[in-house]
Formats: structure tokens, sequence, C-alpha cells
């Protein structure tokens, strides 16, 4: 067996100063057998083996250390998987990244199944970095930062990929999984909804929702519901969903989440004791899915949009009168809600603490401030990027020999370029 690792060493240090990568990865998946049944000895191969020049012959070692039933020492563990993903050659992986992808997974769970979730974020930060080719690639270690940032409550480290529209997605051999993309989106959704974030929210939800499926997954049920949930805060109402959604999400997710279109036809009535009973009618089915903090946010949102709806019809109105109209308890908590719709900027409004009266004023913005212009010349610039990128993948689409082959009613044999179509 130490034979084995011997030659374990030698072709990873042969191959890797050859440069012949592809070779190496063969080698190393086909060595995975032998490596399992000599791991009390892997640390000592780790030593012989320098992570900038061998960084895949370390990443199969790792791998492996991982793919144990019981891990005796994590803490070394860890450590040697920190130091790999900092000092690991990016274009040496980059061969390998089914495999380094894998590792991440592997170091997540771990992490999660600890609870120590915020230990991994900057290790897993480095670790996308290292293998994205360009900013707007999605890989599959972007669901497993945003799930650490998600149960550490720090979710900054992780908007510095969410805020990026993604373009492209990493195949990773071939091994990128479905699992994967919702998640990163339904974490997304999640990180976004805390932040009340709710249009971005509600973007990354819907991605999840209307993923092409032939099946209905659980993570696109959760995200069901969280959309449900967020639409009503953001606009009040459930729109339709968009044409090219699944049938599969209409014939079954909806009968299973009854309760949140409860929710919603309640909502559509603007009576906020309506919606306080349905809540109470459904609470440990709110409370399961651990959604009930947004389901009251729900009700505060109906009570704001009542006020909103009073800026239409009045100039001028008493405290005492909007909490009658809202139907809250009193001044005293009209009072307050105005104020937090004002420092929001949900409503244009002053209020005179004397007699008890709000003056509802027009939107005080005139749209010619450098700021605004600034803010304008910005999502122009964003509309000339979008237009660009989709000339792109249109001029992709025209050549792709399937698209052509679709389009045209013609077979395989038939299209210019391919193997028989050249022999004859």
């Amino acid at each position: 067996m130490a034979n084995a690792l011997e030659q374990y060493v030698n072709t990873v240090q042969t191959l890797s100063t050859q440069g012949n990568f592809s070779q190496l990865c063969d080698f190393i998946s086909k060595s995975a057998e032998v490596l399992s049944k000599n791991v009390s000895h892997l640390d000592n191969v780790l030593a012989t083996l320098d992570i900038q020049q061998h960084s895949l012959g370390v990443l199969g070692i790792l791998c492996v250390k991982y793919s144990m039933p019981n891990i005796p020492d994590f803490e070394t563990l860890f450590v040697q998987t920190q130091e790999f993903i900092i000092s690991c050659n990016g274009e040496h992986v980059r061969y390998a990244t089914d495999s380094y992808a894998d590792l991440c997974h592997k170091f997540t769970h771990n992490l999660v199944e600890r609870k120590q979730p915020s230990r991994g974020i900057q290790i897993l930060v480095t670790a996308i970095n290292k293998i994205q080719l360009f900013q707007a690639q999605l890989t599959s270690i972007h669901a497993d930062l945003c799930q650490l940032c998600l149960l550490a409550k720090n979710f900054k480290p992780a908007l510095q990929f969410m805020d990026v529209d993604i373009t492209d997605i990493s195949k990773e051999g071939g091994h990128y999984d479905s699992k994967d993309f919702l998640c990163y989106y339904y974490y997304g959704g999640m990180i976004y909804t805390a932040l009340k974030q709710y249009d971005r929210a509600l973007y990354f939800l819907e991605i999840v929702i209307t993923c092409p499926s032939m099946a209905v997954s659980h993570v696109m049920l959760e995200a069901y519901k969280k959309y449900i949930l967020v639409v009503l805060i953001l606009h009040g109402k459930l729109s339709p969903l968009p044409k090219y959604t699944s049938q599969v999400v209409a014939r079954y997710i909806k009968p299973v989440c009854q309760p949140y279109h409860d929710l919603v036809n309640a909502y559509t009535t603007n009576n906020p004791e309506e919606l306080q009973r349905n809540v109470e009618k459904h609470q440990d089915t709110y409370s399961r899915d651990n959604n009930l903090g947004l389901v009251k946010q729900c009700l505060t949102s109906m009570i704001k949009k009542n006020i909103q709806r009073l800026t239409k019809t009045f100039l001028t109105l008493s405290l005492t009168d909007m909490a009658n109209r809202v139907r809250l308890s009193g001044p005293k908590e009209a009072e307050k809600y105005v104020l937090h719709m004002i420092e929001d900027g949900e409503i244009y409004a002053t209020i005179n603490q004397k007699d008890g009266m709000v003056r509802f004023h027009d939107n005080p913005e005139k749209y010619n401030s450098s700021r605004m212009l600034l803010q304008l010349d910005k999502e122009m610039q964003k509309c000339i990027q979008l237009d660009s990128k989709l000339k792109e993948m249109d001029n992709e689409i025209a050549v792709n020999p399937q698209y052509v082959q679709k389009s045209s009613g013609m077979h395989e044999d038939d299209i210019p370029g391919s193997s028989k179509m050249q022999n004859y």
C-alpha cells in the first residue's frame, strides 16, 4: 500500500510538471479507492505535495478525506481545506471543477452540521473567485455561500455575487446539479427578503418557480409560498405567473398551498380584521413553514396600503378619522404608521401635532436634479448592456446546430458541417 501512495505522489508530480492535467484528473479519479484504503497515511502524502504546484493531487486527497463516513479530526481537515482554497492554482483546479465544487459542498455540509456557518463564508468567497471565469457566471458553490450567509445572518459577503445578473452557468464537467441552481435563487430570495429588498427577492423567487421542470421539487414549493407573501407585501395582490411557467406548477403547487391562497383572498378585502382571522386560523401552518414573520408583515403592508389610498382621496385628515377608516386602535397607532411611511418615502405628508391633523402632499421630486440624472444614466447603461447581451445570445443560438435542425426540420445528417455531410 505504501508503494501505491508513492506511485500516487510520483505520478501527480510528474504529470503536474508536464502540464498534462487532463490525464492527471483521470489518474486521480481512478486512485480514489486506493487513497480511501490508506486514510491514516494521507496527511503524510499531503505534506510531500506543494499546494500551488500539485493542486489537483491535493484536491483528490481532500475529497477522499471528506468522503469518509466519520471524520476523526475535523479541525485539521478544516485548516487543510482553508489552506488549499487560499493557495491552490486556479488554472489547475479548473480542469476538475466538479471535484473542486464537490469539496466545497462537503465542506459546507460539515460546517452546517456543526452549526459553525460563519467560519466558512470567506473561504467560499475565495473558492468562487478561484474558478469563476467572469462575474456573471454562476457556480454551484454560490448556493453553499448563500446557505452559510443565511445561517450566520451575515448577508453582505453573498450580496457581491447576488447583485450581479447571471448570464452563464459553469458546466463543472457536466456535473452541475439543478438543485444547486434552485437553492441559489431560493436562498438569495430569502436574503433579499430579510434585507427588505422585495423587488429583488421577488425576482429570485420567481426564477425558482418558473424554472423549466417536469416535476415539482420541494425547493419550488417553498419558494412559491414565500413568493406569495413577498408579492402581497410589495404589490398588495397576486398577479398571474408568467406564461412560460411549467404547467406542473399550476397543477400541483397551488392545491397544496391553500392556506396561502386563503391569505391572498383575505388580503384583497382590505380588512385587517379579516386578515388577522385568517392568520390565526392557519398559524400552525405558517409557523411550520417558518413564514409567520412574513405573514405578519403582510398585515402591516395592508394597513400601509390602506393609508396610501387615503392620500388619493383626502388633502387633510385627522389622525382619529384615519385610525377609524384604516381600523387601527387609535390616533397614536395611526401617527406611528404615518411617521414610518414618511421616513421610508411611501407617502408625502406632514403631521400637525397641535390639532392632530395630517396634510398630504404631492411627490416633491421634479426629476431635474444631478442625482436623478445620474440615476437615469445608470439605468440607461444597464439597458444598453442588456440589449448587447441579448444580441450576442441571439447570434449564438442562430448558429447552434440543434436550433438550426429544429427550426428548419432538417435531419442531423443534413446539417452543413456534420460528419456524415462532410463524408458525403
